[in-house]
């Protein structure tokens, strides 16, 4: 037997069904998501470097120090040519993706998402866009988990559960943060955690974490000695820097969606290129910590060594602190524009990295600030510039204990565990006063397609309102007299009937029961015709309707059966409220029940 034909046998269902258990099964496609992540978060960062190299070492060098100032429009034009003639498909809003895939396409992700998110965000990272690589690697990792479980022949639920490994062990396997990797499919991902879930999850964020460890060191990503102990009485400082996080992400998400609404608009490529390109460049010029992912800002910043970040910049030598203190707040208010521009001109990227960016500079200024204003050093600026981060990784994401973890794994900065989750916590709580989803959810929210912990609303959106139509229900039409209503009746086993005209537009529907009275009279059969007792004046179905807003007009309608039309108007069919009930039940069976 060929070695071909052995591999091909080995991989058959039938032989793993037969030796293996499933249950064992899915804890060794979860090891295997862990590794297979993990090595694509080393390559993509290993890329990364390697442009960035290059550039420092072979074009600023031998050309101008000032040609960085036009490589981030390089960048998002290769970037973006790479997903129009090769990709072929959006690859943007990466997590945003996932949760769609697993709400509404049986946990699939296509087979280029394993290598066309990689090579666009390395390229657009690499030349200095201002995005980060981590959302790209998230959903590189859950198409792993997505395509390795297809592979196996796994069911909707298993693909699901692999899906989120590979989230859990990107995350892991990138910042070195096995505990963060697994919140994180939690609350960004919202798969809710059962005793099945949990070892896989595991398992996948621990050896992500673990091979990214031997490949990259054991130290930290951000290299921080907490020189000053928390004092209790910088509590209210911390809550107070929360609710800045949390204001500033309205902000911010607002702002991007709009910025994103823009680009939109402009269905030419070249046009939404020349527009992000222009936007960029500016920004960049104006304010270069903006170039690339801000990763050595953070760095500065977390060690009390800002003044290194003015270097080069328009306000580099002023002995002013007011000067330094407006430069670091407009690098705050304009990093959402220097994002916005970026994917919206082609590149691709996430926002993991600048959510951390922005929290380090809040934090940085808001101690700054306070430190200017009270006349002395009361408040330590590295540990607020970490703790900041926190605060902005929570709002944006929605996710408290992941940006708590997080923050702590990537930093060693354990010692903060307190403050970080008081800056975590309010600014959590201060963010849902005003957007009940995060950046990666709201798109999904606002078209009624999104997963969430509520079971209830999650089951319904697994629903399909195409298969849940029933079509076997007798249609009359308005000019048909009681006589030819009866005949009908006494063919059909419904007590519904859709009205409608000639042309199929729905016109009403008779109810059995307003006419039970007159229909066993003779007599009348000539003299009433169906337009006289029909009820025109009902509660209709659109076929693009969510099921949220179905179950809505149920139960203001009060009614058991709703005829589905289309935009026209067309009769397409009935949807009752039983079919409803039967498709819930089978769904929450096969999808939400536990093992």
């Amino acid at each position: 037997m060929s070695v071909k034909n052995i591999f091909a046998y080995v991989l058959h269902w039938h032989w793993r069904e037969k030796h293996i258990k499933e249950p064992h099964f899915i804890l060794i496609l979860s090891f295997i998501t862990g590794i297979l992540t993990a090595f694509a978060g080393v390559l993509l960062k290993k890329i990364i470097c390697l442009i960035q190299y290059f550039l420092k070492n072979e074009i600023y060098t031998t050309y101008n120090e000032y040609s960085y100032l036009v490589c981030p429009a390089i960048g998002i034009l290769f970037s973006g040519l790479f997903v129009k003639f090769i990709a072929k498909n959006d690859i943007g809003h990466g997590i945003t993706k996932i949760l769609y895939a697993i709400s509404q396409r049986k946990s699939r992700l296509k087979m280029h998402n394993l290598w066309t998110s990689l090579i666009a965000s390395s390229v657009t990272i690499g030349f200095g866009g201002s995005v980060g690589a981590e959302a790209p690697s998230v959903i590189t990792g859950s198409a792993i988990g997505s395509n390795l479980g297809r592979l196996f022949k796994m069911d909707q639920k298993t693909l699901m559960l692999l899906i989120s490994c590979g989230a859990a062990g990107a995350i892991a396997g990138v910042f070195k943060a096995p505990i963060a990797g697994l919140l994180f499919t939690i609350e960004v991902l919202m798969l809710d955690l059962t005793t099945v879930s949990v070892l896989p999850l595991l398992i996948s964020s621990v050896t992500a974490a673990s091979i990214s460890y031997i490949f990259t060191g054991s130290e930290a990503m951000f290299k921080y000695n907490q020189t000053v102990a928390h004092d209790i009485k910088n509590i209210p400082y911390v809550l107070l820097l929360g609710v800045t996080c949390g204001l500033i992400t309205v902000y911010f998400v607002r702002v991007l969606i709009w910025i994103e609404s823009i680009f939109n608009r402009l269905k030419n490529y070249w046009q939404r290129f020349a527009l992000g390109a222009v936007i960029l460049n500016i920004l960049v010029f104006l304010f270069p910590p903006l170039y690339g992912e801000g990763y050595d800002i953070i760095d500065d910043l977390i060690n009390n060594q800002y003044d290194q970040i003015l270097n080069n910049t328009f306000v580099s030598g002023m002995n002013i602190s007011g000067v330094s203190v407006l430069f670091f707040m407009l690098v705050i208010f304009t990093k959402v524009f220097a994002t916005g521009a970026t994917t919206g001109g082609g590149g691709c990227g996430g926002i993991f990295a600048p959510s951390l960016f922005l929290g380090c500079t809040i934090g940085f200024i808001f101690s700054h600030l306070l430190n200017l204003l009270g006349g002395n050093n009361f408040l330590p600026e590295n540990n607020f510039s970490l703790i900041g981060m926190a605060g902005m990784m929570s709002a944006i994401l929605h996710a408290p204990l992941t940006a708590i973890f997080l923050i702590a794994e990537l930093t060693g900065g354990f010692g903060l565990f307190l403050p970080l989750m008081i800056v975590s916590s309010s600014a959590y709580f201060t963010i849902l006063l005003f957007e009940k989803y995060s950046i990666h959810s709201i798109r999904l929210a606002n078209e009624g397609k999104l997963l969430t912990h509520d079971k209830d609303h999650a089951v319904l959106n697994f629903l399909c309102v195409n298969t849940l139509i029933e079509t076997d229900f007798q249609t009359i039409y308005p000019e048909m007299t009681l006589g030819d209503m009866v005949k009908v009746i006494a063919q059909s086993n419904r007590s519904v009937y859709p009205v409608i005209d000639s042309n199929g537009i729905l016109q009403g529907v008779v109810l059995w029961d307003n006419i039970r009275n007159i229909m066993f009279r003779p007599e009348l059969y000539e003299r009433f015709n169906v337009e006289k007792f029909m009820i025109s004046s009902l509660t209709k179905i659109r076929n693009d309707m969510s099921m949220d807003e179905i179950m809505y007009l149920f139960e203001d309608s009060k009614a058991w059966n709703l005829p589905v039309i289309d935009k026209e108007k067309h009769y397409i069919g009935m949807i009752s409220k039983s079919k409803i009930f039967s498709a819930y039940r089978d769904v929450l069976q096969k999808n939400f029940a536990e093992d």
